[in-house]
């Protein structure tokens, strides 16, 4: 049997990739290269050109990543309702999982894991806005159970609830993934990210703390923080997050982000992000994985490969 996800984790290391949006729009996409034209349906994708998103997966991996995501971030009912995909979520989910799987399967050199990608779903349920905070509670957890089992169904090795800005839907999510694994009989791994500001805190406020508190006797298997800031606003909240019983996951965007003629830039070099995640993987044992998230390309993943080949070579020596 091949070395499962968690397992993979408690040896070394392991290396996630990169964004995916970026690198889409590196393809300079047009109207019609999207499913009926619908301009900006990325995870739609997977649909009308496959070998696109095939691609960017397997520079990831060639870059040496261990893991890449499924192209399924926005890819719960909810979502892809608002593309008039929402009655095919199941099976939507299970293409995009196949898809990455076959990419990982070209690979023999050493195990490599499919992540499935699950985004927040468009609602802030925790909040009272009239139109954001709305949305019945039982509506957003099936949107995502309907994700998780098609993910599952595609043999995902661990499902990654990312991106997260509100801790109640966090915990939809989790009990999703519950429910999904249930139904299809199957047990794989839960990651929990939730998104901080560069003060510590979630959208709605919650700290790192709590946030933690909140979902990790869930029967989550790993907790992580992923997107809106570079790691050097996430280092409070890492050191934090090192001295916990979970194991972590950090995945940074390319630094803070620059406002350049209405666009995010991200500007912070690959030598720069993978000396500041390889600090937090020397200084902290429980920070068992690392990625990128908005800004960072295959070059950033190269970077990290090199630095964590060291690292962990020093630790199985140790």
């Amino acid at each position: 049997m091949p070395e499962a996800f968690i397992e993979a984790a408690q040896k070394r290391v392991l290396l996630f990739d990169g964004a995916m949006g970026t690198q889409i729009q590196q393809l300079d996409p047009k109207p019609d290269d999207f499913p009926d034209g619908k301009e900006g349906f990325n995870d739609g994708l997977i649909l009308s050109r496959p070998e696109w998103i095939k691609k960017i997966h397997r520079s990831y991996l060639e870059a040496g990543a261990d893991c890449i995501e499924t192209n399924t971030f926005g890819s719960n009912r909810l979502k892809l309702e608002e593309y008039g995909y929402g009655h095919i979520t199941v099976e939507f989910n299970e293409k995009a999982a196949r898809l990455a799987r076959d990419v990982c399967d070209e690979f023999k050199d050493r195990p490599r894991y499919v992540i499935g990608s699950m985004g927040p779903s468009g609602y802030l349920p925790s909040s009272n806005d009239p139109d954001l905070g709305q949305k019945p509670l039982d509506d957003i957890r099936d949107a995502f159970l309907l994700q998780a089992e098609g993910l599952i169904k595609g043999g995902v090795d661990a499902l990654l609830i990312e991106t997260s800005q509100d801790i109640l839907e966090v915990k939809l999510a989790v009990e999703a993934c519950h429910l999904a694994m249930e139904k299809m009989k199957k047990r794989v791994p839960i990651i929990a990210n939730v998104t901080l500001d560069q003060y510590g805190k979630m959208l709605l406020g919650t700290s790192v703390q709590a946030a933690y508190t909140t979902v990790s006797d869930m029967k989550i298997d790993v907790f992580g923080i992923n997107c809106s800031t570079g790691p050097h606003e996430m280092t409070p909240s890492v050191r934090w997050l090192g001295e916990q019983r979970l194991p972590v996951l950090v995945m940074p965007n390319a630094g803070m982000p620059h406002n350049e003629a209405g666009r995010a830039v991200y500007k912070m070099a690959p030598k720069d992000i993978a000396d500041a995640l390889g600090e937090f993987v020397a200084k902290y044992p429980n920070v068992r994985m690392v990625g990128g998230c908005c800004g960072t390309n295959p070059e950033h993943i190269a970077q990290l490969r090199t630095t964590l080949d060291v690292l962990n070579t020093k630790m199985s020596q140790a």
